[in-house]
């Protein structure tokens, strides 16, 4: 196992496990802890220090702290959690909630605590006011945090900014080849190395899409590649070739899993792909995009939106509908645009056509995102909108 360092010397290895995807009983609810143990224990066994839950996995924090418990492990491993600030009104709520995640880890303290699913400064500045940081701040003097990042899933500007907003010790971002120039994107893991920030990287194989839902013309550029790896090892390969990338999880779930990424994280180090890998690499997210429906590369000219539509993050979730599914492309638009204090989906343009004075791709953005919305924001999505603007659970 290869290991890199936070931002106060730690070691973390560049694998991490994490513990949202473990398997489940007959009826689908209660965690196979049986397994989950297999698996944690190997994953040691093998190097892994770096183990993430957060407070919404049904039943994760619980099964990660009897685990840990029972064998004694607990002092050997690194533990990240996060506070879910969508469900927190007061500083007392807080408190309550972080004393109940100790209980659930059987734990006295938690390594790395992040705001999940961190949206906007505006969401960040309604914690603030909250006492939030007093509240961080006095938890990591007592011991009980060791550092604070957030997670995010949104576009490039917005991250940075939530970067620029507050001393973090680490963030965590979804990130690989498929979504370079999308969410965070390769823009803001740059920009966070830049300012010292570890990055933990989610979503390495968005969610197993790049294994098992690859069209044949991918699987067939892999094939002929002379190097041969598996398409989850290109995927891992691929970011850890990237000396700013601190950790990757996988939701592993088999020791079959497990073992074979650690074996990856064995031998994988920055540079190590050569430029035919990296070419080959682009064929690949050619072929998978071969059937999108926007030319849009990212760039992010056309930002910023005067009505704060997520125009480079809308495109990306339409070209997913049809590369990976309707439900996958929902998922994504649904977390990108909606758990914010200002939407950012598609509905809210008003046809300016500030956008498209600044493209360089000469996208027809207006038109383009009439048909995103079309085909994203329908009934569903407009009334799971209604439901976060009135219950206010973009934080």
């Amino acid at each position: 196992m290869h290991y890199r360092q936070d931002k106060y010397g730690n070691q973390i290895s560049i694998l991490g496990f994490g513990c949202m995807r473990w398997q489940r009983g007959a009826v689908g609810i209660d965690i196979d802890l049986a397994e989950a143990e297999r698996e944690v224990l190997r994953a040691i066994d093998l190097g892994v220090n770096y183990f993430d839950t957060a407070y919404i996995y049904p039943g994760s924090e619980a099964a990660l702290g009897e685990i840990l418990e029972k064998n004694g492990l607990r002092d050997k491993v690194f533990i990240a959690t996060k506070l879910p600030h969508y469900l927190i009104r007061s500083a007392e709520g807080m408190e309550k909630l972080f004393q109940e995640q100790l209980t659930r880890l059987r734990t006295d303290r938690v390594d790395y605590y992040l705001m999940h699913m961190l949206s906007d400064v505006d969401t960040w500045g309604r914690m603030k006011d909250l006492g939030i940081a007093a509240w961080l701040e006095e938890k990591k003097r007592s011991g009980q945090i060791g550092q604070v990042g957030f997670s995010y899933h949104g576009n490039s500007e917005m991250f940075c900014r939530l970067v620029d907003d507050y001393e973090w010790d680490f963030c965590q971002i979804q990130y690989n080849y498929m979504d370079e120039n999308a969410q965070a994107g390769r823009r803001g893991l740059l920009h966070a190395a830049a300012k010292s920030l570890p990055v933990v990287i989610m979503e390495p194989l968005r969610g197993g899409k790049l294994v098992k839902n690859l069209p044949p013309k991918a699987l067939d550029i892999f094939a002929a590649h002379p190097t041969a790896h598996t398409p989850a090892q290109w995927a891992l390969k691929w970011l850890w070739d990237q000396p700013q990338v601190t950790c990757v999880l996988s939701g592993m779930n088999t020791v079959e899993m497990v073992e074979d990424n650690a074996q990856t994280a064995s031998t994988a180090q920055p540079g190590d792909l050569t430029p035919a890998d990296q070419a080959m690499l682009r064929q690949v997210v050619a072929a998978i995009n071969a059937n999108m429906k926007v030319g849009c590369t990212g760039c992010g000219y056309c930002m910023p939106c005067p009505k704060n539509v997520d125009i480079p993050g809308t495109f990306a979730d339409y070209n997913r509908k049809y590369s990976e599914g309707r439900m996958s492309a929902f998922r994504e638009h649904m977390m990108g645009t909606l758990f914010r204090k200002t939407q950012t989906g598609a509905c809210n343009c008003v046809g300016c056509g500030k956008c498209e004075q600044h493209c360089p791709q000469r996208i027809a953005i207006r038109q383009e995102l009439k048909n995103a919305q079309k085909e994203l924001e329908g009934p569903l999505y407009q009334a799971l909108a209604f439901i976060v603007r009135k219950l206010k659970i973009f934080g």
